[in-house]
């Protein structure tokens, strides 16, 4: 699987990225001359002068909350769309609720190239189990397979028994839809005496991979890859394998998406490796989402994928970054964590602790300091109390934080 969608897939990453900032400044300012919501949320900022990472990471992060807020505020898309898109399109409803409009053209959400990538071309028939119902799920898979010369069969979630007799009479070659589905088609196929061996590649997202349900894929004759997307921005990065269909390591970014990993709680990127929350600037004229917070956590992967492209890659889903915690009947933020981090120089990251301790709850501050300072353990016990208006003890880790991305551990056991 060695072949490439197109030359963007190969170009230098110095390329890639002078070619993203050289046309962010002008892709800004005509999105923000069209979209209401948009030129509110970045009052104050120049579009011109965002022509690197570190003007980029000046900007607001945009998240569900404020997404939420903004629709509720102004409906159904606050402000964020170009009208032109509403004109004879598709619009989603995503749990929340968060409305979201489909772009513009040929696969608008981009998963064309992540299907190719996973083996499928141009006179495959592919079996489309994600959900046709409200969200967006099944259209982000369908409009990219069609593009890429797919017949597409929209067989929606449910009625197994009716899919497995529908794949047994049309022979489908490949299948989309959530990891765990295919196994059960699979078997309720062999339970039916139907003969769905047709289908050789698929292409899961929306749900874990675990590689032993890969490796039974494998055994009954089936490549699986899977891709990383969301319903505001469509396809964030996929698996590439190599010629024998095994899977690389880690997930190579779409292009057109500028992604960036940061502190969760904050807007601030890390150091490469380090885990922290994907927020992705998308090109996308329709519905242009600018550093949008996913939730989700993920590191970048050091090095280009041994399949040739050049896309920064990412380890996949690594948890979620929304660690929000009520402690003794008041919310906890990760960025009133970050704020104490702020406020001492000394400080490299911090984890806050929650357990139990009898019937009360109890917060300890676990502190990194930076290499060669002696944080204050006074001065940050007193910061944590004025910054979360609750009393805590605080935490020298002399050998350093956990590379999880936790900013709050809740380790209390709700069971007992």
């Amino acid at each position: 699987m060695t072949s490439y969608f197109d030359n963007l897939e190969t170009q230098s990453p110095s390329q890639r990225e002078e070619s993203l900032f050289a046309g962010l400044p002008s892709f800004l300012a005509g999105a923000m001359s069209k979209a209401e919501g948009l030129r509110e949320w970045l009052a104050g900022h120049d579009p011109m002068a965002v022509t690197s990472r570190e003007a980029l990471a000046r900007l607001p992060v945009l998240r569900k909350p404020e997404l939420m807020q903004m629709q509720a505020a102004k409906p159904p898309f606050g402000g964020l769309a170009d009208p032109d898109a509403l004109v004879g399109n598709h619009v989603f409803m995503s749990p929340g609720p968060v409305w979201e409009p489909q772009g513009f053209g040929a696969d608008p959400w981009q998963s064309a190239r992540s299907l190719f990538a996973a083996g499928l071309r141009s006179g495959d028939i592919v079996h489309n189990t994600f959900s046709y119902h409200m969200t967006p799920g099944a259209f982000v898979l369908d409009e990219g397979a069609r593009a890429l010369g797919c017949l597409v069969f929209p067989a929606g979630i449910g009625n197994t028994e009716a899919q497995v007799e529908a794949a047994a009479a049309l022979k489908p070659t490949a299948y989309t839809g959530t990891p765990d589905y295919l196994k059960v088609l699979l078997d309720k196929a062999e339970e039916t005496g139907c003969d769905i061996s047709s289908i050789k590649r698929a292409m899961v997202s929306g749900g874990a991979l675990f590689p032993s349900l890969r490796e039974e894929y494998r055994n009954r004759g089936i490549v699986v890859m899977q891709s990383y997307a969301t319903a505001d921005i469509g396809v964030i990065a996929y698996e590439s394998a190599d010629d024998e269909g095994n899977p690389h390591p880690g997930m190579i970014v779409n292009e057109n998406l500028i992604v960036e990993i940061v502190r969760p709680g904050t807007g601030d990127p890390v150091a490469d490796g380090e885990v922290g929350e994907i927020v992705v600037t998308s090109l996308n004229p329709a519905y242009p989402l600018i550093r949008f917070g996913t939730g989700d956590m993920t590191a970048v992967l050091e090095g280009a994928s041994p399949c040739g492209r050049t896309g920064t890659r990412i380890q996949g889903w690594m948890g979620r970054a929304d660690q929000r915690t009520k402690i003794k009947g008041m919310f906890v933020d990760p960025k009133q964590v970050a704020a104490i981090v702020d406020r001492h120089a000394d400080v490299a990251r911090a984890r806050l602790v929650v357990r139990r301790e009898g019937d009360q709850d109890a917060m300890t501050l676990h502190i990194e300091p930076v290499p060669g300072a002696e944080p204050n353990p006074s001065a940050l016990t007193q910061t944590l109390a004025d910054v979360t208006k609750l009393k805590g003890d605080v935490i020298l880790a002399d050998n350093g934080l956990p590379n999880d991305g936790k900013v709050i551990s809740d380790e209390r056991n709700y069971d007992a």
